[in-house]
């Protein structure tokens, strides 16, 4: 596995014209792996938009890695990187405390009068969807843990997440009209339970919509 990541060059409109729906971040990243394209694979690659410190950035998880000069297609120059996964996956123990950051589709199931089939539909309140990650934490191998903050004397206990950003941004599909997705970006603390199952939602992602920016948890250890 490799984590890539790339900072786009959001103040350039002439490059980044296209970049107007989900549909076009996803065929950049699918461009980014010709290699696939021409040997007809068709793997999954987990992706996300982040933005920080008034920058915006695309990470990219992928089985095999990215030619950097696809990456960089939308990108500021020279701010393409790759870094093999493996071994940072390996090195996650049962117990650790870690940071995550999750942008994911928090989604239910209602039934539709007549049909078989039920129909998806976004959570809306906050506490909704945070109860959803709540609700997926321990068949995904972690705890959402409090912690102490840093700067807090009493020693008392800060959230264990938060959700950080929501928005709804626009999917052009093949047929019909485009369709907003809900997006929701958590950030927090968890506690590895089951380092296998763990490693499997790191790797597979979480949620619904994963082809188009949803589901990548990203964790860095806890202090």
């Amino acid at each position: 596995m490799y984590l890539s990541r790339v900072q786009i060059d959001i103040n350039n409109r002439q490059k980044t014209r296209d970049l107007t729906h989900l549909g076009a971040y996803h065929n950049w990243v699918e461009q980014s792996f010709p290699n696939e394209i021409a040997t007809h694979e068709r793997r999954r690659h987990l992706w996300r938009i982040d933005r920080l410190a008034g920058k915006s950035y695309l990470l990219v998880l992928s089985e095999n890695a990215p030619d950097l000069t696809k990456l960089a297609t939308y990108g500021v120059p020279g701010t393409a990187v790759t870094k093999p996964y493996d071994q940072y996956l390996a090195a996650i123990k049962p117990g650790q405390i870690m940071q995550f950051r999750l942008t994911a589709n928090p989604t239910h199931a209602i039934k539709r009068p007549g049909s078989d089939q039920p129909r998806i539909v976004p959570h809306i309140t906050i506490a909704q969807q945070r109860q959803w990650l709540v609700d997926r934490a321990e068949k995904s191998g972690f705890e959402l843990v409090k912690q102490v903050a840093a700067d807090d004397s009493q020693s008392e206990s800060v959230a264990a997440f938060n959700v950080v950003s929501r928005d709804y941004p626009v999917l052009h599909r093949k047929r019909g009209r485009g369709v907003r997705l809900s997006r929701v970006t958590f950030e927090g603390a968890l506690r590895v339970e089951n380092p296998v199952l763990f490693k499997q939602t790191l790797v597979k992602g979480i949620g619904r919509e994963k082809a188009f920016g949803m589901g990548l948890m990203t964790v860095i250890p806890g202090r």
